[in-house]
């Protein structure tokens, strides 16, 4: 095809014209403007905090543009498989690393109850739970993280999902965080202890229910019942 064009035709103009019809009857031009679009493409949504790798993929960034986003500032990698957007414009919460580090920590303890406004203890580092079979490959510059490790029951008990939009954490649930306060009183502090456990008596979404049956399934039943005697 390409031979004949080149008998018939004499004109230059009329030669590249030829050419490109060529190109795009054999959808070469297409795909080159598929791949320009995608390198044009270097904008990363302002509400959302931290991506994986998959993630930046399946957006159609390269590993070389993650490089290059990088190296302008745009990203900072965390770990070997997630990367923090700095042009993120939301709320601000140190818990939304954790994810970046250990998919399977989930905040409790004293940060949790910071985060349920059950005590103005403001930890200096965050509370979260692993299996005590798992460990950490590594930990971040930040936040610090102070890593409890619980059985198998104590950790699959009370996790939910807490944040905003697409970033969001793992975290035990109010009652779960109230039992597990209780059952480490002595590491956690007695008056410490006492605060948390009054605050959310205080609370109009209280379920003591669900509290007394986390309470029996984690062996500290008669301790809370003991603290509600007094503090109903």
């Amino acid at each position: 095809m390409m031979i004949f064009i080149l008998k018939q035709v004499i004109d230059s103009k009329q030669i590249v014209t030829d050419y490109l019809i060529v190109f795009r009857h054999n959808k070469i031009m297409p795909n080159f403007n598929k791949r320009t679009m995608n390198c044009n493409q270097t904008e990363l949504p302002s509400d959302q905090k931290i991506f994986s790798v998959q993630e930046l993929r399946d957006r159609g960034y390269s590993q070389y543009r993650v490089c290059k986003l990088v190296d302008e500032g745009k990203l900072v990698k965390l770990s070997k498989s997630y990367y923090e957007n700095t042009g993120y414009c939301g709320e601000e919460s140190d818990f939304y690393y954790i994810g970046a580090f250990t998919r399977k920590g989930v905040v409790c303890l004293l940060s949790a109850s910071f985060y349920y406004s059950l005590t103005t203890f403001i930890p200096d580092s965050v509370d979260i739970a692993i299996p005590r079979k798992s460990k950490l490959s590594a930990y971040p510059d930040w936040p610090p993280l102070n890593v409890h490790y619980f059985t198998d029951e104590r950790y699959s008990l009370g996790i939910t999902r807490a944040g905003e939009g697409k970033n969001t954490f793992q975290i035990y649930d109010i009652e779960k965080t109230v039992t597990d306060i209780v059952f480490y009183k002595e590491k956690i502090g007695i008056e410490e202890t006492k605060e948390i456990l009054l605050n959310y008596l205080h609370r109009q979404d209280r379920n003591l229910n669900r509290l007394l049956e986390y309470a029996r399934l984690m062996k500290c039943e008669k301790t809370i019942r003991g603290y509600l005697e007094v503090l109903v």
